[in-house]
């Protein structure tokens, strides 16, 4: 099974002065990964930039890197994109016992396989993800001795999404993940930096997704939370099956409804967009997402 999709990602930043100098750095391409193609894909500018180049992140991301040297005070950025997304080959999924993957991922003196080596860049530390024992007090009932890692991430998947209320405009990026857990109410990034903070707490790799959901749901279907806005999951190192993809803020593991389009370490890796001006006073950023199923 497969889906296509349209999408269509507006960003408006909207200055009080001019801004005379900017840098911005880019993620509005998605990834080619084994199971998502993408086959049209195009970014208009306004105003156009001065200099652009395409390049690829440290993590393997696409991105865009734009240098604006003459005076505005609006600056418009529009992705467009045209996705196949495939279910996985072999839904019926197996992992290691959680305690052997923590061993796996253990400094041990000897060179780790590529594979763990990768896996290893998303067991430490983030700016936004802090390793705390809260974490591993929260995420205790979820990690019993020898339960697979792919169960108790889909059990932490569910403890996560039935703690959390979803709530749009209470935090923001700066908002502290302890702060997050306290109050238990936030947006798919909060979601998803929770997840990710609970498995390292334990020595396990899991990278911060960033991308869209479908807008409107097949007949029947529940429509999920965080469409019509860019969205954030968790992708989990588990062996035999390599990473395993969770969505905690709707409760469901990601499938032909998630398009991909950057991960990394945590939120900060893959912004949207991201970067350095001079001038411009105080700004209003408007954001507009529509991801349009073909045949829909």
């Amino acid at each position: 099974m497969s889906a296509k999709y349209a999408v269509r990602h507006q960003t408006s930043y909207v200055y009080s002065g001019d801004v005379v100098h900017s840098h911005q750095l880019l993620h509005l391409a998605p990834r080619q990964t084994e199971r998502q193609t993408c086959t049209r894909h195009s970014i208009v500018i306004d105003p156009p930039p001065t200099h652009s180049s395409d390049a690829v992140d440290s993590f393997g991301n696409p991105v865009t890197r734009l240098e604006l040297d003459r005076p505005h005070s609006r600056l418009d950025v529009t992705a467009e994109m045209m996705v196949e997304v495939h279910a996985r080959a072999n839904p019926a999924l197996k992992s290691e016992p959680w305690e052997r993957v923590r061993s796996l991922l253990s400094y041990s003196g000897r060179p780790p396989g590529m594979g763990l080596l990768e896996a290893m860049r998303f067991r430490a530390e983030s700016p936004h993800v802090r390793i705390k024992q809260t974490f591993t007090d929260f995420a205790e009932a979820c990690f019993p001795a020898g339960r697979s890692v792919l169960a108790c991430a889909e059990s932490l998947m569910h403890k996560v999404h039935d703690a959390m209320t979803y709530a749009p405009g209470e935090t923001t990026v700066a908002t502290s993940l302890m702060e997050v857990l306290e109050k238990r109410r936030g947006v798919c990034q909060d979601y998803a930096h929770l997840m990710i903070a609970c498995l390292r707490a334990r020595g396990l790799a899991a990278r911060y997704v960033s991308g869209y959901l479908r807008t409107v749901p097949p007949p029947g279907a529940k429509a999920l939370v965080g469409a019509d806005a860019s969205h954030a999951w968790v992708a989990v190192y588990c062996p035999i099956s390599g990473w395993v993809e969770f969505d905690p803020t709707n409760g469901v593991r990601a499938d032909t409804d998630h398009i991909t389009v950057a991960w990394g370490r945590d939120f900060s890796d893959v912004s949207p967009l991201r970067g350095v001006i001079v001038g411009g006073g105080q700004h209003r950023l408007t954001v507009r997402v529509s991801v349009i199923a073909e045949g829909s």
